[in-house]
């Protein structure tokens, strides 16, 4: 029977589980203990407990989906959570490089009637600062900057993995969604980046793994891996 209200542990479950599903990830336990960095029993136990309060269904292949009362679930807290960063950096000026935690905490006891104010506060905002959208299924499709050839232009569209620590990284280099410039060179350690300023952004090339653009000429798109979406160094493991 399904629960009226998800506890705290299940919604982020079923948080990872709609960004698996959004980066066109398999919704598989393995895949969740990826991308959260636990270990596989304690996902299992948490993927029975999903499934026991009407949220999920697994088939004969361990494959999760989403119950129609999971799916809004889901949307609702991966809603709230971008609504909270875009509002926290526009309308509070918290950098965006640390709203992601503070968002984690609050997206959790969000009213309905504050989740309205705050988006009549950011006005025609689409997306979180990070790039992703706040309404599902409004996901533009990218590419990973890794994959961009030398000389093509490219906009930074969003960044996959929003771990503070990551987030800190890119903001000091000077990335942030939005960003328009030319791939200048491509090696096994780094990628630089020329922006429209004159600035050379050197990026490592694990991290432009995890950096979506929108490229021209641009590569084939190519599906991201479960420990590049969003992790945190000290949210899980509880």
């Amino acid at each position: 029977m399904t629960t009226e209200h998800a506890t705290v542990a299940e919604e982020e479950y079923l948080q990872t589980l709609f960004w698996l599903q959004e980066a066109k990830l398999p919704m598989t336990g393995a895949n969740v203990a990826r991308a959260m960095q636990l270990s596989a029993p304690t996902v299992h136990e948490m993927i029975g407990r999903l499934e026991r309060d009407g949220y999920i269904t697994r088939g004969k292949n361990k494959a999760i989906s989403f119950t129609e009362n999971g799916r809004e679930h889901a949307e609702g807290v991966v809603r709230r959570h971008r609504l909270i960063e875009r509002f926290l950096t526009d309308i509070l000026g918290i950098p965006w490089d640390e709203v992601h935690e503070e968002a984690e905490r609050l997206e959790h006891a969000m009213s309905p009637v504050l989740e309205e104010r705050m988006l009549a506060a950011i006005g025609d905002a689409k997306t979180c600062p990070h790039g992703h959208p706040i309404i599902g299924g409004a996901r533009l499709e990218g590419v990973p900057l890794a994959d961009v050839a030398e000389g093509a232009s490219v906009t930074i569209l969003r960044f996959e993995n929003e771990a503070e620590d990551l987030l800190h990284y890119l903001k000091e280099i000077g990335i942030e969604p939005g960003l328009k410039g030319r791939l200048l060179n491509t090696t096994p350690e780094h990628v630089t980046v020329g922006v429209e300023d004159g600035r050379e952004i050197e990026v490592t090339f694990s991290v432009s793994e995890t950096v979506s653009v929108i490229a021209d000429p641009s590569p084939p798109p190519r599906i991201a891996l479960p420990e590049q979406l969003v992790l945190a160094r000290e949210r899980y493991g509880r």
